[in-house]
């Protein structure tokens, strides 16, 4: 089990912690003993910037598991002021090897304090674009980028915060847990899965997703459980309940794809997840991601990939 430990300050922003926050809590009901969340903070107790008091504290640890995720929260305000007490013990309790070993989340302002502490220091990262100017003064040997969601420059990762600190919390559940998990908290939670600007392409697990119709996420999740059951249009209209005319109308003006092309698309993705990730011959992967045979999946494995099985196969063998 991982553990998130949300670091605190006095004037907290608290959207820069309940959104991540519920993101890994809403991974950990999906996954369980995946994650499991801490708030720490220099003092016991302190108000938020909207006022609301946020108590029972834990102090900040003298050393985190090796696999912990270290999360730093924005605070309201112009700017950092790292003479302000609690600050100061946080940025000396970064500088003293707080965040050790763990991966580092910088949300909003949060990578300012990153920067006091001397940690991004040769590193790519972003802030909140109120903060742009005062982080590039306060660590002059980082490149600092501006209009980005988020930044990942080895383990540490840089967001824009707000709303942005959710969009990098679920690329991070994304990677830890697979895009699956990832694309159903985003649908929890009414979000769309954004990408950074230098992230490779969506997985096919999330895309044609960034709608919010419920009958036809309902056919997706479906689809993404159990990929090689008999999908005929019958059995999809069913599970959306809705005739299959219509489930085609809404599935063309809100994911943009047809209901059998989206099946087809998670069978390919069951299939190269296969190929890549077993020894299964060909006819194996096919009966197993449910296509009619080898020849079958080659042709629909085309549409969406252009080397083929066996080669996909023989260069993520010489990557490992």
């Amino acid at each position: 089990m991982r553990e998130v430990v949300f670091v605190l300050l006095p004037n907290v922003v608290l959207l820069d912690v309940a959104g991540p926050a519920d993101a890994f809590r809403n991974a950990a009901a999906k996954v369980p003993g995946s994650y499991r969340l801490r708030f720490v903070a220099p003092v016991p107790s302190l108000p938020a910037a909207i006022g609301l008091t946020l108590s029972a504290l834990e102090p900040l640890p003298a050393r985190l598991p090796p696999d912990a995720i270290v999360v730093l929260t924005g605070v309201s305000g112009a700017r950092i002021d790292p003479d302000e007490p609690a600050t100061r013990s946080v940025i000396e309790w970064l500088r003293a090897g707080g965040t050790q070993g763990a991966l580092l989340l910088c949300v909003c302002a949060g990578s300012v304090l990153a920067g006091h502490a001397g940690l991004l220091a040769g590193r790519e990262c972003t802030t909140h674009h109120a903060h742009v100017s005062e982080l590039a003064a306060v660590e002059p040997h980082a490149r600092v980028l501006d209009n980005r969601i988020f930044v990942e420059d080895g383990p540490v990762f840089t967001s824009a915060g707000v709303t942005a600190g959710l969009d990098l919390t679920l690329h991070i559940i994304g990677a830890q847990l697979g895009a699956r998990v990832a694309a159903e908290v985003a649908r929890d939670l009414v979000v769309y899965l954004r990408r950074a600007g230098t992230d490779a392409a969506l997985s096919p697990w999330v895309m044609h997703r960034n709608h919010l119709h419920p009958a036809v996420h309902r056919v997706q999740d479906a689809v993404a459980r159990d990929p090689a059951a008999a999908w005929s249009s019958g059995e999809l209209s069913a599970v959306a309940g809705t005739s299959a005319r219509n489930l085609a109308r809404l599935f063309a003006e809100h994911a943009h794809c047809s209901p059998l092309d989206y099946v087809q698309l998670i069978r390919c993705a069951l299939a190269r997840q296969l190929v890549t990730g077993s020894r299964l011959d060909l006819e194996r992967v096919a009966a197993r991601a449910g296509f009619r045979s080898a020849a079958h999946l080659r042709r629909v494995w085309s549409r969406w990939e252009a080397r083929p099985p066996s080669a996909v196969r023989l260069a993520q063998q010489r990557h490992n």
